[in-house]
């Protein structure tokens, strides 16, 4: 995933981001710094107390968050269409109808995934209640990125809420009409004292992650990422990073290729390429390369019957800086289909690029935008040896009818997911934790997976005071003796099968008790 920045060096961080940015409405004065660490510690004083914790509040603010997007749905995508010229359709089924899917998933069950865990019971724990709570962390930071605006804020805002936490919300400045709009609306649907929008550019994300925090949520390019992971270091506080890389899609001659085609222009031309699991770059042989690109011309007419640079369905890219630096990247390629470029309308045609070699500029760096190079192979081998022999990407795509190359790929490719016969929709499955690894990111969210990920697992033991239990724990008092530690050590290593322990010593202890009641009566006369 690509930030329009260049970096410079900073005091408090390594590295920063350094760019031209809008003033926006709510932004901080740079003057005035010490503002944020007032909102953070305001912040985390309302976390102290103990308001985000019960299931009503948390269930309420889903709720809101919900209403924010059937309420407030056409704001947000006129607020799209201005930063990317987003349509409507790509508006509400990539951005905002996700998130109110994802806000009604978290509602139905969001009771189940608030219950404790039990936890499986060992020899020297057989007589202990043992309980495993999903804790909030406390004070999150959510840092978003420009490219789905409305989604990657909001999205991991639903598990952080769901998860009991407060959290400090940064969307990205270079999404300015998005960022104010959301800026005016979650204090009207959220608790302004649990949920703070701050605006800005990189001083305000400098002085932020300055900040302690007890979670990070972020977003973005992998070379952000490496500063905000350095940034969150400081404090040892735990991180998620969402980044990005170049995903893969590798194509062989048993698929469909009408569909395989169609699938994957989609996935590349959705919001122009700006996504982070955007296929990437192509590798098949030369005679599927034939046939693919003779589909694909077909394809992109039917997807723009008017052309593409007349067509509403079509993004453009995020700004000036972006378009330069994806025109360079067609300098020393050669164009199979589209090419043209409009600087004045930040305008880019759906591309494909043929004889592409792994030295080209387009294939040093994630390209996000409406590019598609092809390299050709000559076997699956060839394929995966070239995908692992990079760094792991986000997703990777295989496209093929063959169960031999589908687990191939499926166990040899290290990526945060394999997709099969499909792109991009993978994002919209709540139940698959979405997520990279190595440089395509840490960690993951979604679903049940985004509760998970604001929350941390806190185990609890709790031990009675009854005689039995007592009795079984008196071996670990001093004095110690080598009885006493084979006795422990043969406990310790002791395997529990899945036997109701607890009730089997209760009723011993009944019967014991009996056997005394009548040994009393039978000797001593005792009528009890």
């Amino acid at each position: 995933m690509y930030d329009n920045a260049a970096y410079t060096s900073y005091p408090n961080l390594p590295l920063v981001l350094d760019i031209e940015y809008p003033t926006l409405k709510g932004t901080p004065d740079p003057s005035s710094m010490a503002a944020l660490t007032e909102v953070v510690e305001r912040v985390r004083k309302t976390y102290r107390s103990g308001v985000t914790l019960s299931y009503d509040f948390r269930l309420a603010q889903l709720k809101q968050l919900r209403k924010l997007c059937i309420e407030r749905g056409e704001e947000l995508a006129a607020a799209l269409s201005t930063d990317l010229r987003k349509g409507k359709f790509e508006s509400y089924v990539c951005e905002i109808e996700i998130i109110k899917a994802e806000t009604e998933h978290a509602i139905r069950n969001l009771k189940t995934w608030m219950r404790p865990e039990k936890a499986d019971r060992t020899t020297t724990s057989i007589m202990d209640t043992m309980k495993i709570i999903p804790d909030p962390w406390g004070v999150a930071l959510i840092i978003s990125s420009w490219n789905y605006p409305v989604h990657l804020t909001l999205m991991p805002l639903v598990g952080a809420i769901a998860g009991g936490n407060c959290v400090i919300i940064k969307p990205s400045e270079l999404a300015p009409a998005t960022s104010k709009t959301l800026d005016q609306l979650i204090p009207q649907y959220l608790n302004e004292d649990c949920y703070k929008v701050v605006q800005g550019g990189p001083k305000e994300t400098e002085k932020l992650l300055a900040e302690k925090f007890d979670y990070i949520f972020y977003t973005g390019s992998s070379r952000v990422g490496q500063l905000v992971y350095s940034a969150a270091s400081n404090h040892l506080t735990p991180v998620t990073l969402e980044m990005g890389g170049k995903s893969p899609v590798f194509l062989d001659n048993t698929c469909n290729i009408r569909m395989a085609t169609e699938r994957i222009l989609w996935g590349k031309l959705v919001n122009a390429g700006q996504t982070c699991i955007a296929p990437d770059y192509i590798l098949c042989t030369p005679d599927v390369q034939e046939d693919f690109i003779k589909t694909a011309k077909e394809m992109i007419t039917k997807f723009y019957p008017d052309g593409a640079r007349h067509s509403p369905d079509l993004c453009r890219i995020i700004n000036e800086r972006h378009f330069r630096r994806l025109q360079e990247l067609l300098s020393d390629a050669e164009v199979a289909v589209g090419g043209e470029t409009d600087e004045s309308e930040r305008y880019i045609a759906p591309t494909i690029l043929v004889n592409v070699k792994e030295t080209h500029k387009i294939m040093q760096d994630e390209i996000f935008g409406p590019i598609l190079p092809v390299l050709t192979v000559n076997s699956v081998n060839e394929a995966l040896n070239f995908i692992t022999e990079r760094n792991p990407p986000l997703t990777c795509y295989v496209f093929s009818t063959r169960r031999e190359v589908r687990d191939a790929f499926t166990n040899r490719v290290s990526a945060g997911s394999i997709c099969v016969n499909e792109t991009c929709s993978i994002i919209i499955v709540n139940s698959l934790p979405f997520g990279g690894v190595g440089k395509s990111g840490i960690g993951a969210y979604h679903g049940k997976h985004s509760f998970d990920t604001f929350t941390h697992k806190k185990s609890v033991l709790i031990k009675d005071y009854s005689y039995i239990t007592d009795s079984l724990i008196r071996l670990r008092y001093p004095p110690y003796g080598d009885w006493k530690q084979k006795l422990i050590t043969l406990a310790i290593g002791l395997p529990l099968p899945g036997i109701p322990w607890r009730l089997i010593i209760f009723l011993l202890g009944i019967s014991t008790g009996m056997i005394v009641i009548l040994i009393i009566q039978k000797y001593y006369g005792f009528t009890l």
